[in-house]
């Protein structure tokens, strides 16, 4: 039985067979306030090519009361099964079909999510349809490539608000009537339900008005900063539709910030949703604003690439996302006005770090990934589809031209308007518009797996010229169960030539080659018989993707002066190569401490900044040797309370240093200093301890053992909402003690009560990378239970726990053995397979760095 999965080959089946006309769904959404089922009524005419066929609809439903096909009632008992209705004796041509049934609200954040404000007592409904749960809410064709229209009817209870992807009509009798869409596909449509807060606004130019609203719950209304986001927004709107040269495809654009989203964001045509988490109740820094302005910009990339056009099959969904990666952050850097002209800076400290991770797992694939169903493409969401394949498109740009880019991109945004399409499409229109083959480029970099590592080869002589220069290529083995083999690529980088000036004490760049470095040797004759600058950088203005490596000279003089780089680029490129040489055991856990330490305070990019605090604890609590790791703590926690009392009052700065020690705090006294501050006894100048920092403080003395049951519930209290209820959660999971962890592990394991926030709260607390020896029981009760729960559970709460519960920090050869012996037991579906092997290779990586650290002591 196929369950709730579906193959590639049978989407592509009823591709051939039907062609999907229109959808009219009518949902009564009026009980939404006490929850449990809704009735949902779906119409569908389409068209079949031939005469008595048979296919199937999909519905996940609690109950299906009508199944009705061109005009005749079908025996329910008989046409659904396995979350699908089967249909037989289709005629050819029209075809009519109406299913009558009962869906179910959700807490988990896939289909009709419900969620009660503790604030107002008011339920918020939202939909989040990809990849395969419009099937929740109305019986549907639910792939790609059959668009349709759709028509929604709404009631709602009175009062409330319907938003979907038409524009938002009038009420009559609490209902809401929606014009019909234009052809999308089933996963980007979407209704979002409830006493929402509005906001609204027009984006004019040139004669164009297109109508933009901004929602968010009443409770995070006095948060909204409605102006800032329309800002980026607009400047959204005049950046891609210059570089499109096709007008925004929709009648408004609405973007809704609403609560226990799981991811970022969703594209849903023309009523984008948020995390609400991006309605900031506290100070954060620049880097936060950077990247909430990333995700607005992604998602309205969105409407053309992906709703406009849409992938045929899930194998093209990197196409979706690495092409609304690339362009968010181009816009970002290089639209007039922008306040993030540095998010290259950003992306390569962040996103490119991830996509590095993903691409030495197992799991590793090409970036147009063989996705078999729907099972490979909900674990496919990765750092390959979003950050290798938005480097690979940075480097496409480079290679031909960005004019000739966007001018393809043009051609087939007209050629393929509310449209399917493969990759096939885009690079035959790239093709046309610069005039080169990228065949062989295609095969090299979308089809195979893995990643290059690029070292320079140098010479000189006794005067410091250069005699001899040259780009080494390397393709390292993939790793161990990862499908295809190494492949050397075409690369095109720069090379950046940096010295040390002496007026400023910056290290300055003094001249800059491009060229494409291509196979295993690449000869640089331009570089012959100059003098040896400082610092020799591979990659300079990181064109392209891959691991750079420094010659000793360069890595002497960066690890004296990496934060002295004039530009942010080159030092977060510098910064990046550390932390993958310390990842891969190159670079010893102690001596990436110190490298930090040395320069982290001459670091101006506070999103650097706080990638390299997120780094070093990772670090120390994965990659340092065993008997270094609470000397390496001791030391870090002691720079960041120095940096946080030096550092300018009420800056970014002085927040991110308040947040790196807090995490770490460790000593009586420093954790007397939390509870200080907490308290009032204590003061930073500058520093508003608010409500997100008085969290952090919380959790960490509530981890420590310093704040019981009482001092949570009285922060709870102080913080009577939905996010104080999720560090509230949290903050009694990291409790130092085994009832704190049993009653944990059982509400999230062995009850599914928990909406899909709070158990990824609880999952976060429970987990402390200090309590090892607390833990180390649930290593055997994880694998003991996880089988059952992947069956058992909706696939975003049972990746949750796959992923968060993995013992993680039992760092030790045990791990792995109990690892193996339970694939070999279980034989795991291939989705749960992938991320159990993928949280394994984080322990053999951590257990070769820890080696690698003790080495380095002896």
């Amino acid at each position: 039985m196929p369950g709730t999965n579906l193959t590639r080959e049978e989407a592509q089946q009823r591709a051939k067979l039907l062609t999907v006309d229109s959808y009219e769904i009518d949902l009564d959404l009026s009980g939404a306030q006490e929850g449990g089922t809704y009735p949902s009524v779906t119409t569908v005419r389409f068209e079949c090519a031939e005469q008595n066929a048979e296919s199937f609809i999909d519905l996940v439903a609690d109950a299906v009361h009508e199944v009705v096909l061109n005009g005749k009632s079908l025996d329910v008992a008989a046409v659904f099964r396995d979350s699908r209705i089967a249909l037989k004796h289709l005629q050819q041509g029209g075809n009519v079909l109406k299913v009558v049934a009962d869906c179910a609200y959700t807490n988990t954040g896939e289909g009709l999510h419900r969620f009660v404000d503790p604030v107002d007592d008011q339920a918020y409904l939202y939909t989040q349809f990809e990849v395969p749960d419009a099937r929740r809410v109305f019986a549907n064709f639910e792939q790609p490539d059959l668009k349709a229209t759709f028509q929604f009817t709404v009631k709602a209870p009175s009062g409330w608000t319907v938003i979907s992807n038409s524009p938002t009509p009038e009420p009559k009798d609490d209902v809401w009537t929606f014009a019909p869409t234009p052809r999308i596909s089933t996963y980007i449509t979407a209704l979002i339900v409830g006493p929402y807060h509005a906001v609204h606004a027009t984006y004019e130019r040139d004669g164009q008005s297109v109508p933009l609203g901004i929602y968010c719950r009443p409770s995070l209304a006095e948060f909204l900063d409605a102006d800032a986001i329309f800002d980026v927004t607009r400047q959204g709107f005049d950046w891609f539709q210059e570089k499109f040269d096709y007008a925004y495809p929709f009648e408004k654009y609405d973007q809704l910030f609403v609560p226990e989203f799981n991811a970022g964001a969703m594209e849903n045509a023309g009523a984008v949703t948020i995390r609400d988490q991006y309605v900031f109740r506290s100070k954060v820094t620049d880097a936060a604003y950077e990247v909430r302005a990333e995700t607005i910009l992604h998602e309205l990339a969105h409407m053309w690439f992906g709703d406009l056009v849409t992938m045929e099959w899930w194998n093209d969904l990197w196409l979706n996302e690495s092409f609304a990666t690339y362009t968010s952050i181009a816009c970002q850097a290089y639209a007039e006005g922008s306040k993030w002209p540095h998010s290259w800076t950003t992306f390569a400290n962040s996103m490119k770090t991830w996509a590095y991770r993903q691409d030495q797992l197992p799991s590793t694939h090409p970036i147009m990934a063989d996705i078999r169903d729907l099972d490979d493409v909900l674990v496919n969401f990765d750092g390959i589809t979003y950050a290798k394949g938005a480097s690979v498109l940075k480097q496409l740009v480079a290679y031909v031209g960005m004019d000739e880019f966007f001018t393809g991109v043009q051609a087939y945004f007209k050629r393929h308007a509310f449209g399917n399409t493969r990759l096939s499409d885009l690079l035959g229109a790239l093709e046309e518009t610069s005039g080169r083959d990228l065949s062989a480029w295609s095969k090299l970099w979308l089809q195979t797996a893995g990643i290059n590592i690029l070292r320079p080869q140098i010479e000189t002589d006794a005067n410091g010229n250069i005699t001899a220069f040259a780009v080494r290529q390397e393709a390292p083995a993939l790793p161990a169960g990862a499908k295809g083999e190494p492949t050397l690529r075409p690369h095109r980088i720069a090379i950046g030539l940096y010295d040390l000036d002496d007026a400023s004490g910056k290290l300055v760049r003094s001249d800059r080659i491009e060229l494409d470095v291509d196979g295993e040797i690449t000869e640089v004759p331009e570089l012959v018989g100059r003098h040896r600058p400082a610092v020799i950088l591979l990659n300079d203005d990181d064109l392209s993707y891959a691991k750079v490596r420094l010659d000793p000279e360069s890595l002497r003089h960066v690890t004296q002066h990496l934060g002295d780089f004039e530009a942010s680029l080159p030092r977060a490129l510098c910064w990046a190569s550390a932390w993958d040489m310390t990842r891969d055991g190159e670079l010893p856990t102690r001596d990436y401490l110190s490298l930090v330490l040395s320069g982290v305070g001459k670091e101006s990019d506070i999103g650097v900044v706080q990638s390299l605090h997120r780094q070093v604890k990772l670090a120390l609590d994965l990659y340092a040797a065993p008997d270094f790791r609470e000397a390496g703590l001791a030391r870090w926690t002691e720079a960041a309370l120095t940096h946080l009392r030096s550092a300018e009052p009420g800056s970014d700065h002085q927040l991110a240093w308040a947040r790196a020690f807090a995490a770490t705090a460790r000593t009586e006294e420093q954790l007397d200093l939390l509870g200080g501050l907490l308290e009032g006894t204590e003061t930073v100048e500058g520093l508003a301890v608010d409500t997100e920092l008085r969290w952090a403080f919380v959790q960490r003395l509530a981890a420590t053992g310093r704040y019981e049951e009482a001092e949570i519930a009285a922060e709870y209290a102080r913080d009577k909402t939905a996010a104080g209820e999720r560090h509230a959660a949290s903050a009694r999971a990291s409790r130092p003690t085994p009832e704190a962890k049993a009653e944990a592990w059982a509400s999230v394991v062995d009850s599914d009560k928990l909406p899909n926030a709070l158990q990824e709260a609880v999952i976060g607390g429970f987990v402390q990378s200090d309590q090892r020896e607390l833990l180390a029981p649930y290593t055997g009760k994880f694998f003991a239970a996880v089988k059952d729960v992947w069956a058992s559970r909706s696939h975003e709460m049972a990746q949750q726990i796959a992923v968060g519960l993995y013992p993680a920090f039992q760092v030790e050869q045990a791990t792995l053995d109990a690892t193996d012996a339970w694939v070999a037991e279980a034989e795991p579906n291939a989705a749960l397979g992938r991320l159990v092997s993928e949280s394994r290779a984080g322990v053999e990586r951590a257990l070769k760095a820890q080696a690698a650290d003790a080495r380095a002591a002896s």
